[in-house]
C-alpha cells in the first residue's frame, strides 16, 4: 500500500469522525496526518517499524496506525466507523459543496441517507431551513449531484427527454436525413433510461467515419446489429445502421419489448414492412387498432387492440386542476397567490393547496394556528380570483402508528386530505401495511399520497402488498395518487391496471414546490398512459364542477 492510499485512509477517518460528531481535535490530527503522509519523500512500505515511528512530523500514535495499515490493510478505528456509516453517506463525500459537518447535519437532523434523497430535498428547498445553507449553496449542491449522477449510467426519463430530441436533430443534420428515428426504452416512456437508441438508414462505416471526428462520442462496442457509443461521458447511445428499405421494420423491432415484438410477428406473419410508410401502416396491415409505443411493454395489449378495446387515453391537456402543491407556507418557493395566478393563467380551473403538516418540522409544516390563517387567505383569494377556486387541503403525515398528525376536528376543516408517509421509511412490510391501512381507513383521508415512498435511482421504497392496499382504497373510497414528480412516479404504472379493475379513482398530481413544477403532471400522464388511464379515471382531469361534486359525494 503506497503513501497516497495510506493518506486516503487517514483523510476518510477524519471526515467520518466529523460526520459522527466525535472529538474535533482528534479528527483534525488525522487530517494533518493525511497531509504529512502524502508529503513523505519515501514510501512508508519500504521502511521498518522503527523508521516509521521516527518519521519527522508523524509521531508515535499515527506511526502505529500506519504500521497497522501496512500489516493488515486496514485501520480498526476506521473500520468501526465504516460499519456505523450508511453507504449513501459515504457517497455524499464525493459531492462538491458539502463537507463532513454539513453531511452530519443532513444525515442526523434531516434524516437523509443518500444523494438521491438529498437531491429531492434540495428540489423541495429543504436545505434552506437549516443554518449554513443558502440558496446558492443549495443550487451548487443540486448541480454537483446531477453531474455526479450523470456519470453513473442510468437516467430518469425527464433527465434525458430534451437530450434525446436534441440528439435526433443532431443526427438528422449530420447525415442530412429526416429518416432518423428514436426507438428503444425512451420511445416507450420508461421511467429510467439506460441507453438512447436510434435507427439510422446509413452504413456502419458511414456512421463510424462521421462520429470518429467528434470528441463527444466515445466508441464502446460494435457488432453486426448496432454500434454503441458513450455520449459526452454520460448516457450510452446505441445506433442501428440499416438499409433504407429496412427502416420501418428495425424501428418496430427495437421499439417494443421482446415479448411484444415476437408475439406480434407470430400472430401476423404476413406483414410486409417494405411497403409500410410508417409505424402505423404496420397495424393497418394487421387490421388492428394502432398500438402506440408506450403500450408495447407486453404482448397482452395485442389482443386488446385486436378487439378495438384501446380507449382514448389521458393526455397532458386533460389535466384541469393542480392537486398536491406546496407554497411558501411550508417548503415551497411561491406564495399561494402566485401559485393560483399561474394556475389560472395556464388554463386550469382550480388549485388544491396541500402544504406539509405539523409533523413535517423539516418542511415548516403547518401548525393549527397557521392552518386557520391560511384558510382565511384562501377565502379572500377565492373571492378575488373567482370563478377559479383554491381548495383547502393538507399533506398530512401518516405517523408511526398509522394515525394522521391532526385531530379529527382539524382534519374536518379541509376540503380534502392527502395522507402520506414521510418519516421512518426503513420498515418491513408488516409495519408499512399497518401504517398505510390505518391511514386509508381514516374517514378524513381523501387521497393516498406516493404509496411506497420510493425515489427512483436512489430509494427503493418500503415493501407493501399492493393488492391489499388497492383493495383497501376501493373499500374506503380513497383515491390513489400517481405522484408525477419524475423522481417518484409512485404508484408505479404496473399496478394501475389492478386499481382500475377495482374502480379505484387515480389522481395525477405534480407534488409541486414551485410554479415550474406544475409541468411535472406531464410525466405522471406519460406513466398513466402506459396503464391505459382515461380522463374519467383521473381526479385531476375533473372539471371544477365535477371536482366539487366529487367532494360533496
Amino acid at each position: 500500500m503506497n503513501n497516497k492510499e495510506i493518506a486516503n485512509q487517514f483523510s476518510l477517518l477524519s471526515k467520518l469522525m466529523d460526520i459522527h460528531g466525535e472529538n474535533s481535535f482528534r479528527s483534525q490530527s488525522y487530517s494533518v496526518a493525511a497531509y504529512k503522509i502524502g508529503q513523505l519523500t519515501v514510501e512508508a512500505q519500504t521502511l521498518s517499524e522503527d523508521e516509521i515511528l521516527k518519521l519527522n512530523g508523524i509521531g508515535d500514535a499515527i506511526g502505529k496506525k500506519i504500521i497497522e495499515i501496512l500489516s493488515t490493510g486496514k485501520m480498526k478505528i476506521l473500520e468501526d466507523l465504516l460499519l456505523k456509516t450508511p453507504e449513501g453517506i459515504l457517497e455524499m463525500l464525493k459531492i462538491k459543496g458539502i463537507g463532513p459537518k454539513k453531511i452530519s447535519l443532513i444525515w442526523k437532523e434531516m434524516g437523509i441517507e443518500n444523494i438521491g434523497e438529498l437531491l429531492y430535498a434540495c428540489n423541495e428547498n429543504r436545505l434552506l431551513l437549516y443554518k449554513g445553507f443558502e440558496k446558492k449553496t443549495q443550487d451548487n449542491v443540486i448541480e454537483s449531484i446531477e453531474f455526479y449522477l450523470s456519470q453513473q449510467g442510468s437516467f430518469l426519463f425527464a433527465q434525458v427527454e430534451n437530450l434525446a430530441s436534441d440528439l435526433k436533430i443532431f443526427f438528422q443534420k449530420l447525415f442530412s436525413s429526416d429518416k432518423i428515428i428514436i426507438s428503444g426504452d425512451f420511445s416507450r416512456h420508461t421511467e429510467i433510461v439506460d441507453v438512447l437508441e436510434y435507427v439510422i438508414p446509413f452504413s456502419e462505416d458511414s456512421i463510424k467515419e462521421k462520429l470518429s471526428l467528434l470528441e463527444d462520442f466515445k466508441l464502446l462496442e460494435k457488432n453486426n446489429d448496432f454500434i454503441l457509443y458513450q455520449y459526452n461521458n454520460g448516457i450510452k447511445t446505441k445506433l442501428y445502421p440499416i438499409n433504407t428499405n429496412e427502416l420501418i421494420k428495425k424501428v418496430f423491432e427495437t421499439t417494443g419489448s421482446p415479448d411484444f415484438v415476437s408475439t406480434f410477428l407470430n400472430n401476423y406473419p404476413n406483414i410486409n414492412f417494405q411497403i409500410a410508410n410508417d409505424d402505423e401502416d404496420i397495424f393497418k396491415q394487421a387490421d388492428i387498432k394502432y398500438i402506440p409505443p408506450y403500450l408495447r411493454e407486453n404482448d397482452r395489449i395485442i389482443s386488446i387492440a385486436a378487439k378495438d378495446n384501446i380507449p382514448r387515453l389521458i393526455q397532458p391537456g386533460d389535466i384541469k386542476g393542480i392537486i398536491h402543491c406546496h407554497s411558501n407556507w411550508s417548503d415551497g418557493i411561491n406564495t399561494l397567490e402566485q401559485l393560483a395566478e399561474a394556475c389560472k393563467e395556464s388554463g386550469k380551473e382550480y388549485l388544491v393547496i396541500s402544504d406539509h403538516s405539523k409533523a413535517a418540522t423539516y418542511a415548516q409544516g403547518l401548525s393549527e394556528e397557521k392552518i386557520r390563517a391560511q384558510h382565511e387567505l384562501v377565502e379572500e383569494l377565492n373571492i378575488k380570483l373567482s370563478p377559479f377556486k383554491i381548495f383547502k387541503s393538507i399533506e398530512s403525515d401518516i405517523l408511526n402508528d398509522g394515525n394522521l398528525d391532526y385531530s379529527d376536528s382539524v382534519l374536518s376543516t379541509f376540503d380534502l386530505v392527502i395522507a402520506s408517509v414521510h418519516s421512518n421509511l426503513k420498515m418491513n412490510e408488516e409495519k408499512a401495511m399497518m401504517r398505510l391501512l390505518k391511514a386509508i381507513e381514516n374517514p378524513y383521508t381523501t387521497i393516498l399520497g406516493h404509496m411506497t415512498g420510493r425515489l427512483l435511482l436512489s430509494r427503493k421504497g418500503y415493501p407493501i402488498d399492493h393488492m391489499k392496499i388497492i383493495d383497501a382504497c376501493a373499500s374506503n373510497n380513497v383515491v390513489i395518487e400517481i405522484n408525477a414528480h419524475p423522481r417518484r412516479l409512485d404508484m408505479r404504472w404496473q399496478w394501475v391496471e389492478y386499481a382500475l379493475s377495482k374502480n379505484v379513482l387515480l389522481s395525477i398530481d405534480p407534488d409541486a414546490h414551485s410554479i415550474a413544477e406544475f409541468e411535472n403532471t406531464k410525466y405522471g400522464v406519460l406513466a398513466a398512459q402506459k396503464a391505459m388511464v382515461t380522463p374519467k379515471n383521473n381526479l385531476s382531469s375533473f372539471s371544477l364542477k365535477e371536482f366539487e361534486d366529487f367532494l360533496t359525494r
